[in-house]
Formats: C-alpha cells, structure tokens, sequence
C-alpha cells in the first residue's frame, strides 16, 4: 500500500480558481476575416455611393418617369446653325409638370383649386379631371417656367411630378423663319429646313455635329430689315427677297413678309413662302433674259441695230405700248435702259413659240424650283402658245415665277452662263454642282455690260450702291385679280439686281405685292421708286459681310455701249 502511495503527485496546487483561455485560433482565419470585413465595407460604400448618385440625378432630373423617351418625345435634336457657326435653332431641357393621380395623397378638389390658381389658363374642373383620372400619368402642363415648377412642387404632394423634357428653342426669334421652318408637338420637322433635314437631326445623322445652313445671319438681319421698312413704308401686302451666291448656288438670305415666329407657332398665319412658293408675273426683270435668249439665238447679231418703238405695237386686238415712250427707233442698249415693251415684244416675235418656250425651259421656269423647302408650280403652258402671248411673255406677262426661279436666271445671266439650283446647305468647294450652260461665256459678259448700263443710266438708276457696282433691272407687273384678270390700279413690283458687275458675286432679287404710292415716290408704285431704294441700302449694308468692298476706282468697261445711247447722260430714264 505504501508503495501505491509513494508513486502518486501527492502536491497541492495552490494557483487561484479561473476560467479555461480558449486556445488560439488557427493562423489561416485572420486573413479570412479581414477580406470579409473589407468586402463588407466595400458593399456599403457602394451603397451610400448608389444613394448619393441617385439623389443628385434627382436633384437635375426630378423625375424619370416624365423623360421625353418614356412620353414619346425624341430625347435629343441635333443643332442648326448658319454658314459661320451661329446656334439658329437648339433643344434645350425644360420643365414639364405632371400628376400620377394613384399618389395623390392630399384632398384632390383643394389642390385643383390651388393648381388653377398657379396655372389659370386652365379652369379647377379640368383640374380635377387631371388629378381624379384612372391613367397612371396625366400632363398638366409641358414646357413650363422654371419658376412655375418650383410653386407647383412647393405644394407639397408626392402625386405632383416635376421633370424634363426636350423643347425646340429658336435663337433668333422670327429672324429667318421660313428657312428654319418649326417642328411639331412631336419634336418631328414640320416645315422647312427642320422639315428637310429631320431624319438627320433626329437619327443621329449629323454625328454629334450641328447642321450647317448657306444662310448668314449678319446679311439675313439686313435684308429682313430693310424689306420690312420697305413693306411698312408702302403699306405692301407681302415681300419676298434673296440673296444668292452666282457661283454655288448658296443661299445667303431669304426673307418673306409677313414672316411669324417659329418659338410660338399658333396658326398658318404668316407661314406663306413668297421666295419659293409665291407665283408671280414678274414684269420687265424678263427683258434681260429674253434679249439674252436672242443673243444666243443669233436673233440679235448687233447692239447697234435699231427696232421701230414709233407707235405702240398692234397684235390682234391688243395693243402694246411703252409706259414712258420714245417715239422712235432704239438698239438694245436703248430698250433695256428705257425698258421697250414694244422691242422686247418685237424680239419675242421673232424668237418665236418654240424658242422662247426653250429658253424658258432651260431656266427652269416650267417646273417647280430644285431645292430643299417648300415650293410650288411655276405657271407655264405646255399647249400653243398665240402670237400675242408669246410677245408679252418677253417683258415678263403670261409666264409666272417664283423670285426664287428669277435669282437661279439672273445667276447665269451673269456668272458665265451656268445655272445651278439654288441650296439652303452651305457646300464645300467639292460640293459645288458643275450645273448647266445655259448661255455662252461672251453672251453673259454682254449682259453683264447691259445691267450695269441700266443702273447707270436707265431704270433701275435708284437701286445703284456707290462703288459697288450694280447691275440691275426693274420689273412692275399687274397684279393678277381674284377673278382672274389683271388688276389697273395693283402692281408687283420686283427689282433684281447682281454686284459687282466687273466679277459678279451675288444676285440680289426684292420683290413688293401690291405696294402703295407715297409722298416721295411722287404717287407711283413702280419698282424703281419702291423696290430698288431697298436693294440700294441692303447691298450697301450687306457687301462688306459677303467680302465685297466698295471701290469707286474699279467698274465693267461700258465703253462700246454709251455711244450708243441717244439720251443725255443727266436725262432721267422712266418706265418699267
């Protein structure tokens, strides 16, 4: 026994009472541990980062649920600027204000009283009609004020929805109106160059880039001006004017009054296209275009060769007279400075039916104009024409145009003899159409001689510009009646000029509907008292934008055809 107990530990442990340490961990779970930690932290600055976009998106865009996509407006538009970059019509976000009537929480008929306070244009039953309906979302009003939409969410209902949408904002104003067009409810081009280049800027066409116009805003603002102090001065019922490069082609202003704004579009009032739409018989203008057809056509071989304009000219039972008469023989020089009917009507004789039908054709004057707005249909009859019809159609009756058609003809008239359609697009040079000859190099240098010579001694005297070196041909035709015939008393008066005439630039074509007699216009409507003054001050204005400077030392050589002219320098040439 004592043996078992010698071999036992009979020692006493004496160390105070505790709790068990728990042994340590294993070394491969700390790593653990902190990549769950850190993920865990990742997670909620994600979170919080989620959070924070979600609210600044909220602050910029208050509500998604009104976005244009959702509501069917297009979200983007692309730009459209004139030829040296100027915005002319831009999308911008404005606020729109809406109602989702399921969360609406406060008395329905209170805050429709309370909506028609802020937004009167509408009365607190159509309101409550809004804001009671089963539709999950109803517009209250788009294209709102800034300040509006803040009083409207001031309210304080979470059923109210304040958002953005896309609104078509046009920079100028009226200013170019008709060229720009408008687009409609739908943000889809409804009417000019919007109309034209839609799928463009809407598709993503242009890439980012703006849509570049041939139009410059300086030379748009002046001629715009100057045609409607002219149509207020002469209490015209409409203007139309352009401005047109005579090398490419290019649109550099087109005006037509009475115009509209296209920010605020309410009816068709003022949407009317005088330049591309209107029709008219536009006079004496003609007269260069037909002596330049007979030139061609070897019916005029001299400028010397003198046409009887003794008497008035007897075709049938009309009779064809000169409004300010000679009384004699004249050259062709003599008729285009005196504006002869009577020789005018003589060479169209002579032309005859299927030449002159030709050289109409060959301008374009039997078909709607080749360009990107609205047009309309010359008046050009294909059937026979009489004896009498085809001698008037030389001085511009029976045959009717727009001004638009007139510019493109005067272009070639003086640019060489190439007609190339007129563009509202800015073109590069490799852009240019080669166009069409129409007339010879050396016929148009003759012609270029014989406008120059009209507005230094002839008719369209007033629609010089000092050192700019116009050439010019005024046009006063009757106006067509509602009932069909030709109106005594009721004049278009038009005026189409090109400068400078020693290296033709630009072809500047005005035009007055039904202008009235004035004090200073000594009780006449002609174009050369209403009409040419404007195209006086308009080149003045507008030639130093376009890069033509005013030089008095330079001019086209006239020599070989002032001797010709049998009336003294300082006589006042008259007629149309």
């Amino acid at each position: 026994m004592s043996t078992l107990l010698l071999g036992r530990d009979l020692s006493i442990d004496t160390a105070p009472a505790g709790p068990t340490p728990l042994p340590p961990p294993p070394l491969g779970l700390v790593p653990v541990a902190h990549a769950r930690m850190a993920v865990i932290l990742a997670l909620f600055v994600l979170a919080v980062s989620a959070v924070i976009v979600r609210l600044t998106w909220l602050a910029l865009m208050p509500d998604t649920e009104m976005t244009a996509s959702r509501y069917g407006v297009p979200s983007a538009r692309g730009d459209i600027v004139d030829r040296n970059g100027v915005p002319l019509a831009q999308t911008i976000l404005v606020p729109s204000i809406g109602v989702q009537p399921d969360k609406v929480i406060g008395d329905k008929r209170d805050l429709a009283r309370r909506l028609a306070e802020l937004m009167p244009e509408q009365t607190e039953a159509w309101y409550y009609s809004r804001l009671t309906s089963t539709e999950p979302f109803q517009y209250l009003k788009r294209h709102a004020r800034p300040e509006l939409a803040v009083a409207v969410n001031a309210l304080g209902d979470p059923g109210i929805r304040i958002g953005r949408e896309p609104e078509r904002l046009y920079t100028q104003s009226a200013t170019a109106a008709h060229v720009l067009g408008f687009t409609n409810a739908q943000g889809r081009g409804a009417m000019g160059m919007e109309r034209f280049l839609d799928a463009r800027l809407t598709d993503g066409g242009m890439q980012g880039r703006p849509a570049s116009l041939s139009i410059d805003l300086r030379v748009q603002s002046a001629l715009e001006s100057e045609l409607g102090h002219a149509m207020v001065k002469h209490q015209a019922l409409g203007a139309a004017g352009v401005i047109l490069d005579v090398d490419t082609g290019e649109v550099m202003a087109m005006v037509s009054l009475p115009s509209f704004n296209p920010n605020h579009v309410r009816s068709l009032e003022g949407q009317f296209n005088n330049v591309t739409k209107g029709v008219y018989e536009l006079g004496s203008t003609f007269k260069p275009i037909t002596i330049a057809g007979a030139i061609e056509a070897g019916v005029v071989t001299s400028m010397q060769r003198r046409y009887d304009a003794v008497e008035p000219l007897a075709v049938g039972r009309f009779r064809i007279k000169d409004d300010h008469a000679q009384r004699r023989f004249l050259n062709v020089p003599e008729t285009l400075v005196h504006s002869s009917n009577i020789v005018t009507a003589r060479l169209a004789d002579e032309m005859g039916e299927d030449r002159m039908k030709a050289l109409f054709r060959s301008l374009g004057f039997h078909q709607p104009l080749d360009i990107e707005i609205e047009r309309s249909n010359p008046r050009f009859s294909d059937a026979r024409w009489s004896r009498a019809r085809i001698m008037t159609s030389g001085y511009g009756h029976g045959v009717a145009v727009t001004p638009m058609h007139l510019a493109i003809a005067y272009a070639a008239l003086v640019n060489g003899g190439i007609l190339r359609p007129a563009t509202m697009m800015k073109l590069a040079p490799s852009q240019v159409p080669e166009g069409t000859r129409v007339f010879s190099e050396s016929t148009s240098q003759r012609m270029r001689q014989l406008l120059r010579l009209i507005a230094v001694r002839g008719t369209a005297k007033r629609g010089d510009a000092a050192g700019y070196r116009v050439g010019a041909k005024t046009g006063t035709a009757e106006r067509l009646s509602a009932t069909g015939g030709y109106s005594k008393t009721v004049n278009v008066s038009t005026f189409a000029a090109a400068f400078p005439m020693d290296a033709p630039r630009y072809v500047v074509v005005a035009m007055l509907d039904s202008p009235k007699a004035s004090a200073d216009t000594f009780g006449q409507t002609a174009a050369a008292w209403t009409v040419a003054p404007a195209v006086s001050r308009t080149i003045q204005r507008t030639g130093p934008m376009l890069g033509v400077l005013p030089d008095p030392t330079r001019d086209i050589d006239l020599s070989d055809l002032q001797p010709l002219l049998w009336s003294p320098p300082g006589a006042e040439a008259a007629g149309e």
